[in-house]
């Protein structure tokens, strides 16, 4: 699998945080179908913010299918495919967060999930890169956007 992040991550712009980077360490995956990082460290200014720990969890993991489905033949009378099968990878953050000053962390799970058509790894593979690029820039952009709504609710 290509899941291979560097260290350190530059986190992209958010209020509040000033130059953040997350130092990562890999990590063992809860599945066998996926790879896992930690953050061990932070760096840049990050007040309040706590590093990976058992009570208040910083990791970075993704999963690829368990089983890779690939195209059934075509109908020999219609010359149609019968069925597109997808295959899914997923990609998650999970950050143990406070819910109120003095309580227990609980996990937020952030997530991208790209379903694939199986075959067009293959037929149309430049258009995957085109929408992967697309949508990991536009979360880029939208870095500090997306904080802003889920802190205050509005979009």
């Amino acid at each position: 699998m290509s899941f291979n992040p560097t260290s350190p991550v530059t986190g992209s712009p958010q209020n509040g945080l000033t130059s953040p980077t997350y130092v990562i360490v890999q990590d063992a995956n809860p599945d066998f179908n996926g790879k896992q990082v930690y953050v061990s460290s932070l760096g840049g200014t990050q007040p309040g913010v706590v590093a990976h720990s058992v009570a208040a969890p910083f990791t970075q993991s993704m999963f690829r299918p368990k089983v890779l489905k690939t195209l059934a033949p075509v109908n020999p009378v219609t010359g149609v495919l019968r069925a597109v099968p997808v295959n899914t990878y997923k990609v998650l953050t999970r950050k143990g967060v406070l819910p109120l000053a003095g309580q227990a962390y609980k996990t937020a799970v952030i997530g991208t999930t790209l379903d694939i058509p199986a075959g067009a790894d293959t037929a149309d593979a430049l258009s995957i890169r085109a929408a992967i690029s697309a949508h990991i820039g536009l979360l880029t952009q939208l870095s500090n956007e997306l904080g802003n709504s889920v802190t205050t609710g509005t979009i």
